[in-house]
């Protein structure tokens, strides 16, 4: 087994009144989020399902960013580490060759926990501040509500990877696909008045109110009968999908896995020779539109 490094407490959990809080803490680290992070996500989610106190679940990041998404290259990165499969019924990743070993373990921590999470049966609202990249645009997805600062920024820029984007591809529902395209195609950041004026964000507020503003929210979802919600959010989900979001994810899935193959094939690694550095050059030089 791979050491991992000590990080004390990467998930914090927190109860005010009917709300959760469940606040990911590597802000040294812009919060990227390893495995560790994945499974103690999903710890204090349950944790949160199983209190029938609790009426609704903010997630948050602690520090300047929301999430800088994947981690590819912190100290703490543990791609070889065992973890029981939570989310999908499948074998571990570990000690498996080739492309079944990645295969396996996104299918688990990437894929499955977003599925997981979005199926959770209390509101779920997204808090995001400063940086929400890649992959954890996929947290905030998974979310029923984004509320933003006004000065958070998205993108996904995984495309620089030879790789269509990241595994819970949720883009043309949560963007439409003439959006997710041109985010996609150019890598290009969009901010939170942009993300609003397309749908993907709920509300934008000014940096040091966010907290109360997605307090204030939850607390308002709190009021409403807790059965009702879970029915209401089971309804949308299930209309998101008759849409098609969870056949076409499964279409992209094999997209996302075939670009890792074929960059394994003719190049150096399965990420297309980019790292944390290379990718963050990238977005600095595209900045925000």
């Amino acid at each position: 087994m791979t050491d991992i490094p000590d990080e004390g407490e990467v998930v914090t959990y927190e109860r005010r009144g009917p709300v959760a809080i469940v606040t990911m803490n590597r802000p040294q680290y812009r919060n990227a989020q390893n495995s560790v992070m994945t499974y103690a996500l999903d710890d204090a989610f349950t944790r949160a399902v199983e209190d029938a106190e609790v009426k609704a679940i903010l997630l948050a990041g602690n520090g300047e960013h929301f999430s800088a998404g994947h981690d590819i290259g912190t100290p703490g990165r543990d791609h070889h580490v065992h973890y029981d499969n939570k989310a999908v019924l499948w074998w571990d990743h570990v000690d498996r060759p080739g492309g079944e070993q990645r295969f396996a373990r996104e299918s688990e921590v990437y894929l499955g926990m977003c599925r997981r999470w979005r199926e959770i049966p209390k509101p779920t609202v997204a808090v995001v501040q400063g940086a929400c990249i890649a992959g954890a645009m996929m947290l905030a997805w998974s979310c029923d509500l984004i509320v933003a600062s006004d000065d958070a920024f998205f993108s996904d820029p995984v495309v620089r990877m030879g790789i269509p984007g990241v595994e819970y591809f949720a883009h043309p529902w949560m963007l439409g696909p003439r959006r997710a395209k041109e985010i996609l195609f150019t890598g290009d950041r969009f901010t939170a008045a942009q993300a609003y004026e397309w749908g993907m964000v709920n509300r934008v507020v000014p940096r040091d109110e966010l907290e109360t503003h997605a307090l204030a929210l939850a607390e308002k979802i709190s009021a409403m009968p807790q059965f009702g919600l879970a029915l209401a959010k089971k309804a949308v989900n299930q209309c998101e999908d008759l849409m098609g979001m969870r056949a076409g994810m499964d279409a992209v899935f094999g997209l996302h896995h075939f670009a890792h193959a074929h960059n394994a094939e003719v190049g150096a690694d399965s990420l297309g020779g980019m790292n944390i550095e290379s990718m963050k050059a990238g977005a600095d030089r595209n900045g925000t539109k």
